[in-house]
């Protein structure tokens, strides 16, 4: 039963650029929207998806005040409901990128939609910042020396993951991450070029959409982030 409303989940966020609501899914499934809340409510402890707060706290109270609420399910990565910062434009359907890692994993995902346009903005001198990212080869545009920044490492990542994603950003350079880190008081996480940026989401979320889908376990991710050539303790490495 999970099963089948997370790979309804990811059917409406694939082709409609958006999660489904518990009434829709209820209907796409042909279970009682009670049914819908536990399944989602199984699908957020085991890190499949993240709800919001008002819904988590309604379906675990059996309500169902929050069955018709948009974004009720936050995100099933590397989907979100909510901005974080970018956008990314396929052929024919639009997203908000959840993070840099997700919105540059999205072409990976859908590759009949790509190439993709992923835009955000840079957080320290708001230069708007544009990327036309495909699923074969390095991804063209924005300014030559562009970074990614991410703030939290993989230890603490789920610690409150919509404000760990919010804080996986492009810059255009080191020099505009050092200005927004003295700005924000934040401390310096982990900087990569854009091509290692690519190279990270490339296969990050390979067979998500596929039915008995499962998550990494530790170990795996590790092996994995080795093979495209981060290294450290940020990693868990």
């Amino acid at each position: 039963m999970s099963e089948a409303v997370r790979l309804a989940i990811y059917d409406s966020f694939v082709s409609r650029g958006r999660a489904p609501k518990v009434l829709e899914l209820a209907t796409t499934i042909v279970r009682s929207p009670a049914s819908i809340r536990q399944s989602l409510l199984a699908l957020h402890a085991s890190r499949d998806i993240v709800l919001s707060e008002s819904a988590l706290a309604a379906f675990s109270a059996s309500s169902d005040v929050c069955d018709a609420e948009a974004a009720a399910i936050v995100m099933a990565h590397p989907f979100t409901s909510v901005p974080l910062g970018f956008s990314v434009m396929g052929r024919d359907v639009l997203w908000w990128g959840g993070c840099a890692w997700d919105s540059f994993a999205l072409p990976h995902l859908i590759p009949d939609q790509a190439p993709m346009l992923v835009a955000t903005r840079c957080p320290s001198c708001e230069t708007p910042l544009a990327f036309d990212v495909g699923s074969v080869g390095p991804p063209t545009g924005g300014p030559a020396d562009a970074v990614a920044h991410f703030l939290i490492p993989t230890s603490h990542m789920w610690d409150d993951v919509v404000h760990t994603c919010g804080h996986q950003r492009i810059f255009c350079n080191e020099r505009c991450v050092d200005s927004w880190l003295a700005d924000s008081g934040n401390k310096k996480g982990y900087i990569m070029p854009i091509q290692q940026l690519w190279r990270l989401a490339s296969g990050w979320y390979t067979g998500r959409l596929d039915a008995g889908y499962k998550r990494r376990e530790p170990a795996q991710a590790k092996d994995y982030f080795r093979s495209v050539g981060l290294q450290g303790d940020f990693w868990g490495l």
